[in-house]
């Protein structure tokens, strides 16, 4: 397997600007012998993260970016029902004011977000920030993004000078916020957000995170480190300011400790981290001044080798723009296969909301199949008890070779205008079950791609218990039998498309009859975009593209669709 044929080079970033493609000898874009899991559900990754900045102690660093931060979510399990102290003193601002307290260098940028009474969360993260800075941490709100834009970047970064074997990241599609800690059950975290009515009082979340280490946790500081050193005002806004000096709020970012060595090699993964930073108008990111759009570019360059399947987990999975190349590479190539998995219904079901999201999806679903025809097939999930279960995963497996996992959806706003931060893992180990080199490219199948399609493929469709991260066994012969005989049938693509298939089918011909007999394994439904009508189509486009998803290019690139 040749890296250059998957991942981007230097120049193909685009971004001559950032620090990421100059801090390796010879300008390497990305870092060899990293160790990375897929943690699945933010049940998992809130445990772990709990345990992780527990363990920290004076001097060690704590850096963390989100969309929104909740600081009374719980990231210990917690039950409902009235009265419940279960998960008291792991809320978040707690957690991590404990660990200011203790000497932990914690420092944090969330996005200030926009005003409250457009229900996003600009009251829940500036009270996340002022109890971190409370314990002498610092936390700032961040709105140093395009109009209508947002930092949409989740990542953790905790480092231990001394102790660099406990040096670790997370990156993924996982806030630390409300309606995030669910587990496979899907049953809903007790702290959830108001959705639409169909997802219930808490709704089922499905979500991705990667826990990585070695080089890559370097990699991963030097983002946070560029926007924390962007010397910009975090916002431009005059009314913005003016709250920010009624508040007293911090605006200035104090200065971070050297950054310290990369971790040492500890796997055998290859890791490429990759952005979206829109083109700011007036003054561009110091590190990014032409804005960043290798999340767009590494999907342009990873889909022209795609051969025989594209696994994808998207929360929005819209705009004709950003699917084209999707549509490409499967009139191309007649044996590709497509399997979408999605939310069955968007989270806001007013009467204006609820056409402006579905019209993106129902224009890029449409191009996508007439380009793919019975060879696209698009999912979404419900729990055991048939609600639906929100996809607000970010994942793409192409041919068991190429991995991402990140913050960015399949969209306009994500590749061009939000800042994204996503992770390209390609493994040096080679999957040895059959088929041994799906793409036929001579690339093979890896351990890393095909083990994250199949831990989620299982879950979907009900097939034996999940390993535990790294796929070792779990002490239970029979359940191990059951899973190694479920991986046999789902490593072949063809088989994988197939099984998919059969398990949506029986599932809603189970509720086409009534729900008479015992309910079917798994948990796929097939997506069936609603109908619009034509006015609603009318009102809804304009919507769409100027407020749910724009173009954050520049106009030369808008021109040729280009990124």
């Amino acid at each position: 397997m040749n890296r250059t044929d998957w991942l981007l080079t230097p120049p193909e970033r685009g971004n001559p600007a950032t620090r990421l493609d100059h801090r390796r000898p010879g300008g390497a874009a990305w870092s060899q012998g990293n160790d990375v899991r897929p943690v699945v559900h933010g049940a998992a990754y809130f445990a772990e993260l709990l345990e992780r900045i527990d363990a920290q102690r004076a001097g060690d660093l704590l850096l963390f970016t989100d969309w929104r931060g909740d600081p009374d979510e719980r990231l210990g399990r917690h039950h409902r029902g009235r009265g419940s102290t279960a998960g008291h003193g792991t809320e978040i601002g707690v957690v991590l004011a404990r660990a200011a307290e203790r000497g932990v260098i914690v420092k944090g940028l969330v996005w200030r977000s926009h005003l409250d009474s457009l229900q996003f969360s600009e009251t829940e993260n500036r009270h996340l920030g002022e109890e971190i800075e409370q314990a002498g941490g610092e936390c700032l709100l961040d709105m140093r993004v395009r109009p209508g834009g947002s930092h949409h970047q989740k990542m953790v970064v905790l480092r231990h000078p001394g102790r660099p074997r406990l040096d670790i990241a997370y990156v993924g599609g996982i806030d630390l916020c409300h309606s995030r800690n669910d587990d496979r059950g899907h049953t809903g975290d007790p702290q959830s957000m108001p959705m639409a009515g169909a997802y219930g009082a808490h709704p089922p979340w499905h979500d991705v995170q990667l826990a990585l280490r070695g080089p890559v946790v370097g990699d991963i500081e030097a983002v946070f480190r560029e926007r924390w050193q962007d010397p910009a005002p975090l916002s431009r806004s005059p009314m913005t300011r003016l709250r920010e000096l009624l508040h007293h709020e911090d605006t200035e970012a104090d200065p971070l400790p050297p950054q310290g060595p990369d971790p040492e090699p500890c796997g055998t993964h290859t890791v490429q981290v990759l952005r979206t930073y829109p083109n700011r108008l007036l003054r561009g990111y110091p590190f990014a001044p032409d804005g960043e759009r290798s999340i767009a570019r590494g999907y342009l360059k990873a889909l022209r080798r795609a051969r025989s399947l594209i696994y994808l987990e998207d929360q929005y999975l819209w705009s004709p723009r950003v699917v084209a190349c999707f549509a490409h590479a499967l009139r191309v190539n007649p044996g590709l296969r497509l399997i979408a998995v999605i939310p069955s219904l968007p989270e806001q079901d007013g009467r204006l909301t609820l056409p402006m999201n579905l019209i993106g999806r129902i224009t890029a679903l449409d191009r996508l199949r007439r380009a793919g025809g019975d060879r696209v097939a698009v999912y979404g999930l419900e729990n055991h008890a048939g609600t639906p279960v929100y996809v607000h995963a970010k994942v793409c497996v192409i041919d068991d070779v190429w991995a991402s996992v990140g913050s960015d959806n399949i969209n306009l706003r994500s590749w061009t205008h939000d800042s994204e931060l996503s992770c390209v893992v390609l493994d040096d180990t080679p999957d040895p079950r059959p088929p041994g080199d799906p793409g036929g490219l001579g690339d093979g199948a890896r351990r890393f791609a095909r083990g994250l399609r199949l831990e989620l493929s299982r879950e979907h469709l009900d097939l034996g218990p999940v390993r535990a991260s790294g796929g070792q066994h779990t002490g239970d012969d029979a359940a191990d039998a059951g899973t190694a005989a479920a991986d046999a049938v789902l490593c072949d693509p063809v088989a994988a498309f197939h099984a998919f298939a059969a398990a949506a089918a029986d599932l809603d011909a189970w509720y086409a009859d009534g729900c008479r007999g015992p309910r079917p394994p798994g948990r796929l439904r097939g997506y069936r975009a609603p109908e619009l009508a034509a006015t609603s189509r009318v009102l809804a486009t304009p919507l769409h593209h100027l407020l749910v998803d724009p173009d954050g290019r520049p106009l030369r690139l808008r021109r040729r669709n280009a990124f």
